[in-house]
């Protein structure tokens, strides 16, 4: 078995690593690490949660210490590149962690607040510069910041960067830096965009896969109640009512729905907190606060502001919208199931959102658990909104089997209203012996005044590759 002290890091590196309490490697981490310490151009393609950050800034740091040289003003050596701000401050506060035992400058810039302090950090020159596209074209702009000699650079979630339009400012980026260099790019999927942008701007890489591309964690249960629109909110508040339902992340499709979602479980009696692009970043950051520390148990998010998050003990994740676009269900689902545990991942879908769902089985190679309302995609349906997650045939059909809507009261038109017995509620996943955690079985129904719903059984899809 491989540990860090036989990677071959630097010794203030390997005594952080021990501070932290790490002795064995990630697979991305055992696989990459000896590959960048080279000096080779590298792409990795793996999940958020799997170690790829440590897998990309130890050799960073490493490469940084061996060869010390002076930075010069308002430079940097070393950049990595990020999609949202969240993920751009959570890769300094653990690349700060490793490199606390050395002499190393680190700085983040992204939007969302005032440019003075960056600039002012950035005017001595800086050894590790992590930033998002575009305040990083803004201070290259106005001469607060020249890349003219960038030694290695990270383009990482390099998909989501693709999603958030990003490719134009990227390969703007890339022109500017010098060809003598180190690239490593990381990305949860390899569209052809992005292999595009590897063939153009990387050496000879070697590649590094450690699961299979758009694969969800084997270790998430993942299920799906079908209902209509107006039975949205009592399903949700009775999936995250139970006490065992230790710590929830829900998704929205937009900054509003997010907000009335925290509104509509407020009036429930749940406390929740939203981050999204119209929050500061103060309001963010204190929102995620509040999640990580346990504070409150109930985070409504975007896709764009919660992508690259990585907060331990997430135990639940809820689609209360279904993504238009096929690949952001597996980066959603990837927030639990974390450092070897179990979760579940459960989908609110409605009768226009169905074809979503068909697109993301094709994805995924598998069929989802089902509860509630028949599934069954008119010939002529179309997907809600743009951007829709990809297209062709279900894999190996699976429509056929016909559910009874559960018995009960049923919500009435224009009822946002709570109603009794709604839903599958969420129970504790199942967790890993290691740690002093008990194991849990799958999700109990709390629902009261229903009747009992047959479950299609999810499996191996048809004329699949999974």
């Amino acid at each position: 078995m491989t540990h860090f002290h036989d990677l071959g890091l630097a010794k203030p590196l390997i005594q952080a690593i021990d501070a932290s309490g790490y002795t064995t490697p990630t697979p991305i981490q055992a696989r990459a690490i000896p590959k960048l310490l080279t000096g080779s151009d590298l792409v990795g393609i793996a999940q958020t949660g799997t170690g790829k950050t440590a897998a990309f800034s130890l050799p960073l740091l490493h490469r940084l210490l061996a060869y010390e040289q002076p930075v010069g003003a308002r430079r940097c050596r070393a950049l990595v590149l990020a999609p949202t701000r969240e993920l751009a401050a959570q890769i300094e506060e653990n690349a700060a962690r490793y490199a606390k035992n050395t002499k190393l400058r680190l700085t983040t810039i992204f939007g969302g607040v005032k440019p003075r302090p960056q600039i002012k950090a950035l005017e001595p020159g800086v050894d590790l510069l992590i930033a998002t596209p575009g305040r990083l074209m803004d201070h290259i702009s106005t001469g607060a910041l020249r890349i003219d000699r960038v030694e290695m650079v990270v383009l990482d979630e390099a998909d989501q960067m693709l999603d958030l339009g990003f490719m134009p400012t990227i390969r703007q980026l890339m022109a500017k830096l010098t060809r003598k260099r180190q690239t490593i790019l990381f990305s949860a999927t390899m569209p052809k965009q992005i292999r595009s942008l590897a063939n153009d701007f990387l050496t000879n890489p070697v590649e590094v896969s450690v699961a299979p591309q758009s694969t969800p964690i084997e270790r998430i249960e993942q299920d799906v109640q079908l209902l209509e629109r107006s039975e949205k909110r009592a399903a949700l508040r009775d999936l995250l009512a139970p006490r065992e339902m230790e710590r929830a992340i829900v998704f929205t499709r937009t900054k509003h729905g997010a907000n009335r979602v925290v509104t509509n479980l407020g009036k429930d009696g749940l406390t929740a907190v939203a981050i999204h692009g119209n929050k500061s970043q103060n309001q963010r950051e204190k929102a995620l606060a509040a999640f990580r520390e346990g504070t409150v148990r109930i985070l409504v998010a975007t896709d764009i502001a919660a992508r690259g998050i990585d907060i331990p003990g997430v135990s639940h994740v809820i689609n209360y919208d279904l993504p238009n676009v096929s690949e952001a269900y597996v980066h959603r689902i990837g927030r639990t199931a974390r450092a070897g545990t179990d979760g579940v991942a459960v989908s609110l879908v409605e009768p226009d959102d169905r074809i979503l769902l068909r697109d993301i089985e094709k994805l995924i190679g598998r069929h989802l658990t089902a509860f509630g309302a028949e599934l069954e995609i008119p010939k002529d349906a179309k997907r809600p909104g743009s951007g829709g997650g990809g297209g062709g045939k279900r894999g190996g059909g699976g429509g056929g089997n016909r559910r009874r809507r559960p018995a009960g009261n049923q919500a009435k038109s224009g009822g946002d209203k709570p109603r009794q017995g709604n839903g599958k509620p969420g129970g504790k996943p199942k967790a890993k012996p290691a740690g002093g955690e008990s194991g849990q079985s799958k999700p109990t129904g709390a629902g009261q005044g229903r009747r009992r719903v047959r479950r299609r059984k999810s499996g191996p899809a048809k004329n699949s590759n999974a």
